[in-house]
């Protein structure tokens, strides 16, 4: 069957099993997750016989966290320099190192709870390292229309594993101790590590030099910064992270002390949680074609509190496991929708960059909550904080009202690839500069107001793609002529810029030339400043001076 196949059959849930390497790497991220599911069960456990108090407990979320929030904007900008694939590599092959030591401390009954702490942290600032890599190229194995119905599938493809692994884990634990948890996590790398090594992605070329680290870091910031609806993302996910977080971070102490159950107990529960982030998962692509995306995301803020306000109350771990299988869709529910909307509002160039960010904000906003919770949880206990949570919960899904998520649209991001390297007179480096940029358009009275809105949000594009000093100026003398002007920092810089227009941004260029009213195309003047010095001043020409 052909895999490129018709818009329709792109939309549907199972379309990017269509694509070997896809199917490849779902399939080895199953087992991988399983193992970090089961790893999870360990710790969290562990903590819950070795920790002196519950903020001890609630701090397992939180080193989990912590790495993503601490890392991922790093992370991000080195996933979008250099070869995804290869980081990934690095990343599984450096958890599988360390997974193998916390197994060794564990046999030899080394471990405190600081550090099983230190050991979660690595392990998960590995997770930090891989994660940007890993969604990002997520892009590269699918068309970008299957690419919201494959973020998806790795949802449902990390809950399925939530749904039976945390029970499976809890049998380990409770059977073999958490050595054993620890060991099968060791082992769960080595599928992902043997596909990711056989995988050869077909990448465009880059003619341009590589962006340094902190320039490509800012890059990533300034495009975040300069795009309204990823900045309504960040909020409503860390507002989300913050508050649901809850959850996932006391649910050991709801297991131990709430309904006096034991490791298994901990395990079902974390069960239930997967099975309902299974059943969002396997809805969401439906759901998302019936209802809006902030439709969406508020119910599952209110689906979410209604969880935490259950497992607060009830005394039975089967009451609390069916509010668990709520709280699990609404996870996925919401967070999908944050991740889609991120992905397709953001090209390929700065993908990784802007999906940290987005990281960093949700998993910032976990690591806060889960700290915040704990501390609740260690005053007053851990039933009191969940019943605290659930009204934040409430309290972040009425933030839409005022920073509402946009509708979703399948906006094309592709590089535009119109642009050509002007013939130059003077022998320029890639490293010269400032470079200058005037345009000189010729605009009728009456377009003047449209000219004003629509060359907004050309100086909008400017700046996120990397102009500096972007203005916009109209002559006194002859008022239909208007210049825009800007800079770049080099003549390299000159090009990335240009370079990274898309087919979307190609709109607003297209409908500034069609105001433009002069017989010819707006005229473009490149230059380079020069600074003038003092000894130029006494080098007078011969003749009169001009005045």
């Amino acid at each position: 069957m052909n895999e490129d196949t018709p818009e329709s059959e792109s939309a549907s849930a199972l379309a990017p099993f269509r694509h070997g390497i896809f199917r490849a790497v779902w399939s080895a991220s199953l087992v991988s997750n399983f193992g970090g599911l089961i790893q999870g069960v360990g710790a969290a456990w562990m903590m819950t016989t070795i920790a002196t108090s519950s903020y001890q407990v609630a701090l397992v979320q939180a080193s989990t966290t912590l790495p993503i929030m601490l890392f991922a904007l790093l992370a991000g900008a080195i996933a979008d320099s250099f070869n995804r694939r290869k980081i990934m590599l690095i990343a599984q092959m450096f958890m599988l190192a360390v997974s193998a030591l916390l197994t060794v401390f564990t046999y030899l009954d080394l471990m405190t709870p600081w550090t099983l702490l230190a050991f979660t942290f690595l392990i998960d600032s590995g997770t930090a390292l891989n994660s940007p890599s890993w969604q990002a190229s997520v892009g590269d194995m699918v068309p970008r229309p299957k690419v919201p119905a494959a973020i998806a599938l790795n949802s449902m493809g990390f809950n399925l594993t939530r749904s039976v692994g945390p029970a499976i884990g809890g049998i380990i634990v409770a059977a073999a101790g958490a050595a054993a948890a620890f060991a099968v996590n060791t082992l769960s790398y080595v599928g992902l590590i043997v596909v990711l090594a056989r995988w050869r992605p077909e990448l465009p070329a880059s003619t341009l030099p590589r962006e340094t680290l902190g320039a490509a870091m800012g890059a990533g910031l300034r495009y975040v910064a300069m795009s309204p609806n990823i900045g309504k993302v960040l909020v409503r996910s860390s507002a989300f992270g913050f508050s649901a977080g809850a959850v996932l971070a006391l649910l050991p102490l709801v297991a131990r002390d709430v309904v006096k159950g034991d490791a298994l107990s901990y395990g079902i529960m974390l069960g239930a949680f997967g099975i309902g982030a299974v059943g969002g998962a396997l809805t969401s692509v439906r759901l998302r074609q019936l209802l809006s995306s902030e439709t969406m995301v508020r119910m599952a803020f209110a689906g979410f509190a209604l969880c935490a306000f259950n497992a607060a109350v009830s005394e039975n771990a089967w009451q609390t496991s069916l509010g668990l299988l709520v709280g699990g869709a609404c996870w996925v529910t919401a967070l999908s929708h944050f991740n889609v909307t991120v992905q397709m509002s953001t090209p390929r160039w700065v993908v990784g960059r802007v999906l940290s960010v987005y990281q960093t904000a949700t998993f910032g906003g976990i690591a806060l909550g889960s700290w915040v919770w704990g501390v609740v949880a260690d005053a007053h206990g851990a039933e009191v904080a969940l019943m605290a949570a659930s009204v934040a919960m409430l309290a972040g899904g009425a933030i839409g009202l005022l920073l509402p998520l946009p509708q979703q649209a399948v906006l094309n991001l592709d590089p535009l690839n119109r642009f050509q390297e002007p013939h130059l007179a003077l022998d320029l480096k890639p490293r010269s500069g400032p470079i200058a940029i005037m345009i000189e358009y010729v605009i009728r009275n009456e377009d003047v107001p449209e000219f004003l809105a629509t060359m907004a949000e050309r100086g909008r594009i400017r700046r996120r793609d990397g102009a500096r000093n972007w203005t916009l100026a109209r002559d006194l003398e002859n008022p239909s002529i208007w210049i825009e002007h800007y800079h770049t920092p080099t003549w390299v810089e000159y090009i990335r810029h240009n370079r990274r227009a898309t087919y979307a941004d190609a709109v607003i260029g297209e409908r500034i030339r069609a105001l433009h009213s002069g017989n010819e195309p707006p005229h473009v003047r490149r230059m380079i400043e020069r600074p003038t010095t003092a000894g130029t001043a006494l080098v007078m020409p011969k003749g009169p001076i001009e005045h």
